[in-house]
């Protein structure tokens, strides 16, 4: 699939509305499957379809970020749907999300995996050593692929012509939507609130959440 990104009104058609955002957290994620995400930056424009995300819903869910309240660093997943989400982790990577649910309720959908559908040399630049299944295959591959970072936090997606938005493109097979635990996370681990394209190349291997160990140090030893 190749998308032709010109920027007239067909393209501004093709943006998805506030509407398709404002509902349930795990509706809204696997509904996200086949659309594209495309970002706008001084050195062109780069375009992935959504292969993989994954759903946190605000204060009800302990793996979400918004679990503990509103904070400096989640004070957008508090604002209205449709809008980018962006945080620091590991000291190293930006990961995006996408708020949705009605404004204040802090729901947001973890964007995991894409494929690159357009901008691919700008994509490898920025990603020199990756493959093209590689190139934004992971949370933080995809940020790096598309050029997010903490600049694009609280960016409005629904706004045609805007720097980032989400654009209509071809909705997942639904035979082919898979779900299962979402990655790494140490609260309601449980909850199968990943989904995924199955068989898609660009999908991101399951890495279930594993505590660090501390080292016990025997005196004399």
């Amino acid at each position: 699939m190749r998308l032709s990104l010109d920027h007239g009104e067909a393209m501004d058609a093709a943006v998805l509305p506030r509407e398709f955002f404002d509902g349930p957290v795990e509706e809204v994620a696997p509904a996200l499957l086949g659309h594209v995400i495309s970002h706008r930056t001084p050195e062109g424009e780069v375009a992935a379809r959504l292969t993989e995300v994954e759903a946190y819903a605000g204060p009800l869910d302990p793996a979400s970020h918004a679990y503990r309240g509103r904070t400096r660093r989640n004070e957008v997943m508090f604002g209205p749907p449709g809008h980018v989400y962006v945080y620091f982790t590991y000291g190293m990577h930006f990961c995006m999300n996408l708020v949705c649910g009605p404004d204040g309720t802090s729901m947001a959908v973890l964007l995991r995996a894409g494929e690159i559908i357009e901008g691919e040399d700008i994509a490898r630049a920025r990603r020199p050593r990756s493959t093209v299944r590689d190139l934004a295959r992971g949370p933080a591959r995809l940020c790096q692929a598309l050029g997010v970072a903490r600049e694009q936090n609280g960016l409005d997606v629904c706004t045609p012509g805007g720097e980032m938005t989400v654009l209509r493109g071809e909705p997942a097979d639904p035979d082919l939507i898979r779900n299962g635990p979402r990655t790494g996370v140490n609260g309601a681990k449980e909850v199968p609130w990943r989904f995924w394209i199955d068989g898609d190349p660009t999908v991101s291997p399951y890495r279930p959440h594993v505590p660090r160990q501390r080292r016990n140090i025997t005196a004399g030893k």
